[in-house]
């Protein structure tokens, strides 16, 4: 098939108004997104009741792994990220990445605590060649320009934001009903199910030639006897032990003060890799010229901003899940499928804010993003007030009411849609054409780098205690300190962003 031939294809084969390949990748995604956060819902409880059993200092434990695995898997996404573009292109890398996690899921299943740490590396390897490359995907099916790209987007996010909300609730009730490993099962079988919706779109030819390989006879080409796509394979499959080694070494290896106080070596990699990466920003920003050193100090600005709104969103799935299991009076719900509330939230807030934006900017009163970015940091910082506050209502059991929590999700969800959906765009206009593929890698190692964050606050709100089932007044006025703290950190980096808002906007020149 020809390329002219290609795009007659990607024009004309519409559902919606829209190529028929996003919705084939639409429903790979929610798949892929219903076991990632399938899991998820159920990893940091699974930790605290089954693998750290035995462990006086459990939630320490589970915190440090948490944090290491979410710090892994973002960072995975640059090495997948970088791999696909060279060599494997994006179907091969789609799947590869799939068959990973697919396998990590099942992994997970089985009742070992050995086994545990290799489910954990697969899935690290493989969503770092299955989530930068599936959402790359789907820019890739339209030409540049076309005007139906955004709300191709915005189709495609949904589809993420349906697994989020639906996995919890499905994967939480079966782990809760016939044990943790019939949920992580079912997350497995949500990641086949996402493979089976791509392998149909490309039998059925709605791709069209989009997401080949860069060079086949790359992918050919012989090293130590072995197909360079095969060795990559291979290599993939073996590094999931290495990333097990990782995870399992969540002890730390330095004491009292200094660089390895307190650290395992995850954390040790994350600070080396940090302060590298600091270093050739200020390399950079030495080297360009005078106008785009302006936009690239906004750039790294609002990086640094949304690292820390991700480190307390990211919460949700480690402190916030053991909170809602010890301390909150659940309805209807329980303590892991309370991880659906942030993607519910979404769905339904998504719409009304962004026709707000676009109301407000007919009035020619949007705000311009370093606004957005400090109203979303104050609103993050609102809903951990919430659940600072919800220690009032407590019962003699040290329960609070399930509407703090409700309200808390809320909120957190209002902010992450003033930052997150402009954030990433913001990046790709703010920086050099020449860099912005670096800076694109920064932004995602900027989750990634939140995970360590939401590590730290984990260790210091882990409870220790020889009773599994610790909770009531004993736990509660360690949570609810923790919350308020971190609401008066958000609260205050929203006042020092929107304090700085009138220089960042002068700084970003033309640029909302």
């Amino acid at each position: 098939m020809t390329t002219n031939d290609s795009e007659i294809q990607l024009d004309t084969n519409t559902i919606l108004g829209h190529p028929k390949g996003l919705f084939y990748l639409f429903f790979a995604e929610l798949w892929e997104r219903f076991s990632f956060y399938g899991m998820r819902a159920l990893l940091t409880l699974y930790m605290v009741n089954v693998i750290f059993l035995e462990l006086v200092e459990r939630d320490f434990a589970a915190a440090a792994v948490y944090a290491s695995y979410g710090s892994l898997v973002y960072a995975s996404t640059v090495v997948g990220g970088r791999i696909s573009d060279s060599i494997l292109g994006f179907r091969k890398s789609i799947f590869l990445g799939g068959i990973l996690m697919a396998l990590g899921h099942f992994v997970l299943a089985i009742e070992n605590d050995y086994t545990f740490f290799l489910a954990l590396g697969f899935i690290v390897v493989g969503n770092g060649f299955f989530k930068p490359n599936i959402s790359t995907f789907v820019g890739s099916l339209y030409k540049d320009e076309d005007p139906r790209k955004d709300s191709g987007f915005t189709i495609f996010y949904m589809g993420i934001n349906i697994g989020g909300w639906v996995a919890p609730l499905l994967c939480g009730w079966l782990g809760s009903a016939y044990g943790w490993h019939y949920g992580f099962g079912l997350a497995g079988f949500g990641m086949l199910t996402g493979l089976l919706f791509f392998w149909s779109g490309i039998k059925s030819g709605v791709f069209g030639s989009q997401g080949m390989a860069p060079s086949e006879e790359k992918l050919e080409e012989k090293l130590i006897g072995i197909k360079r796509g095969h060795l990559i394979s291979l290599l993939a499959f073996l590094s999931a032990p290495v990333i097990a080694i990782l995870l399992a070494s969540y002890k730390a290896i330095g004491s009292g003060e200094g660089f390895l106080e307190g650290q395992n070596i995850v954390n040790i990699i994350f600070k080396v890799v940090g302060l590298f990466i600091l270093c050739y920003l200020a390399y950079i920003l030495s080297k360009v010229s005078f106008e785009e050193r302006k936009k690239l100090i906004v750039a790294i600005a609002i990086t640094l901003f949304m690292t820390l709104f991700w480190g307390f969103h990211e919460l949700s799935g480690s402190v916030i899940t053991l909170f809602a299991s010890r301390n909150v009076s659940l309805t209807f719900l329980d303590a892991a499928q309370t991880n659906s509330l942030n993607s519910m939230f979404i769905i339904i807030l998504a719409l009304p804010i962004s026709w707000m934006w676009t109301k407000l900017n007919k009035h020619k009163i949007n705000p311009r993003t370093p606004y957005k970015f400090g109203f979303g940091l104050l609103i993050a910082g609102l809903s951990f007030y919430i659940l600072a506050l919800s220690g009032n209502a407590a019962d003699q059991n040290g329960m609070v009411p399930f509407s703090y929590l409700l309200l808390m999700y809320f909120l957190l969800s209002v902010g992450e849609l003033f930052m997150s959906p402009v954030g990433l765009s913001k990046i790709t206009d703010l920086s050099p054409k020449r860099i912005v593929a670096f800076m694109m890698g920064v932004w995602f190692l900027s989750s990634a780098y939140a995970f360590q964050l939401v590590g730290f606050i984990g260790k210091q709100l882990a409870i220790e205690s020889d009773d599994i089932n610790v909770g009531g007044m004993e736990t509660l006025s360690t949570y609810i300190g923790g919350f308020d703290l971190i609401s008066k950190y958000s609260i205050g980096a929203g006042i020092i962003v929107l304090i700085s808002a009138p220089l960042l906007k002068k700084l970003m020149g033309n640029i909302h």
